[in-house]
């Protein structure tokens, strides 16, 4: 009985439960809980109400919303924070927590792996000995692919059937390279080198329709290519007069784009003319790839190392050189642009990819060895930490919505398999 009129005396307040998870519903009356609550008791609370309300006799383990973020400290230090009145009735809503991701393999190099993409089955690798390779997601290797005469620093897939696939390379040697991969004979050609950057490249990213590529390099450049195979007649200059370099016909760009002060970063089509790049000069840019020029600028406060576009959502994040990853939303006309900020790794972040399917997850890999899968809804700290490299991870890849990939200095690319769940 103390017990009991003790727990009257703390501080209650009422909340009600909310799900978009319809197998999961609990009656929505309202309960009177004790404010310092914590998501371990909010799940023993909702697994009981499930067992009286439905058919479910196991525990699942869920996470909380309050406000549109996760409960990651007591109901009453949440609530406070956000400046919510504990006379109203808190709505708590509940989502299945997302399962972690289990590492699978890990594929060997012989370099630095600054460069990865994937394409259903096949990754697509990029390394500091200049060489490009071929893996399936179960770890067998199929090709090395020589050709770049500096580092590659960023790769993508063109295209892909079922007998042929087609993917670019960028490297530090000024060139980008179309490839075509013969997947029944296991052989690559070189089809275009594609030359007019004067100094290194960094980025490349491919359009929706597959048939123009934006490329962006240490020359502050942005500059469209085509990705066609056959020759095409660009820029008024004829097939005939077009240098024919040792392997593969040189392709000139279709057009150049200036703006930016230092080296561009990253480089991602947010529509089907439209380019978003980010830079060391902090700042990104958004580019009218028809028109050729600049619609918008965001100013950041530190160098930019990469960006990425979720059509999902329509919203930007980044990775630069504070530690922090900003969520952005270009179109927004209220408030800051910077949405949110994610912070949890001790040093630079390289890289950041959007899950495809998932609105609110991400991917980020940093110099502190760890790739890290976040929720937007929990900006204090990312869902898991995908532990595994022994060196600075540089690049990492979600377009499988099956593998999360990274890639790293300690000569290895790392998966894990990640399980989505319909939320």
């Amino acid at each position: 009985m103390a017990n009991e009129s003790l727990n009257n005396s703390a501080p209650q307040l009422q909340i009600k439960f909310l799900t978009k998870q319809e197998q999961y519903a609990v009656p929505d009356f309202p309960l009177s809980v004790h404010t310092s609550i914590v998501t371990s008791e909010l799940n023993t609370l909702i697994n009981e109400l499930l067992k009286e309300s439905t058919d479910i006799k196991n525990d699942i383990e869920f996470d909380f919303l309050v406000c549109s973020q996760f409960l990651r400290t007591s109901l009453s230090e949440h609530i406070a924070e956000k400046n919510i009145s504990t006379e109203e009735v808190i709505i708590v809503e509940y989502v299945e927590k997302y399962p972690p991701p289990e590492p699978q393999d890990c594929l060997l190099h012989d370099d630095w792996v600054s460069a990865v993409d994937v394409y259903e089955k096949w990754i697509l690798t990029g390394c500091y000995d200049n060489t490009l390779h071929i893996w399936t997601s179960k770890g067998k290797h199929h090709l090395v692919i020589p050709g770049h005469t500096s580092p590659i620093k960023a790769v993508a897939w063109i295209s892909m059937t079922s007998d042929t696939a087609s993917f670019v390379s960028a490297s530090q040697d000024q060139t980008a390279i179309i490839w075509d991969w013969n997947i029944m004979e296991n052989s690559v050609d070189c089809i275009h080198v594609c030359r007019g950057h004067e100094r290194g490249l960094e980025a490349v990213s491919i359009n929706y329709d597959k048939t123009i590529m934006a490329t962006g390099a240490w020359d502050t450049m942005l500059k469209i290519w085509s990705t066609a195979n056959q020759d095409e007649n660009e820029d008024g200059e004829s097939s005939s007069k077009r240098l024919k370099s040792e392997h593969g016909k040189t392709r000139v760009p279709k057009r150049t784009m200036k703006g930016h002060k230092e080296a561009i970063s990253g480089v991602v089509w947010s529509d089907k003319t439209e380019i978003i790049t980010s830079s060391w000069d902090h700042t990104m840019k958004i580019w009218d790839s028809e028109l050729g020029g600049i619609k918008h600028e965001l100013a950041g406060n530190k160098s930019f190392f990469d960006l990425d576009y979720s059509p999902l959502t329509r919203t930007v994040i980044t990775a630069s050189a504070d530690r922090h990853i900003r969520l952005y939303d270009p179109r927004s006309t209220e408030g800051t642009l910077v949405k949110a900020i994610f912070t949890s790794h001790t040093q630079w972040v390289q890289s950041v990819r959007w899950s495809p399917v998932d609105e609110t997850l991400f991917i980020s890999g940093a110099y502190d060895n760890e790739m890290k899968l976040w929720d937007t809804r929990s900006p204090k700290a990312p869902l898991f930490d995908l532990s595994g490299h022994e060196d600075k991870v540089l690049c990492c890849n979600w377009s499988n919505p099956k593998f999360m990939v990274s890639g790293g200095a300690d000569n290895t690319v790392r998966i894990f398999k990640s399980k989505h769940i319909v939320r």
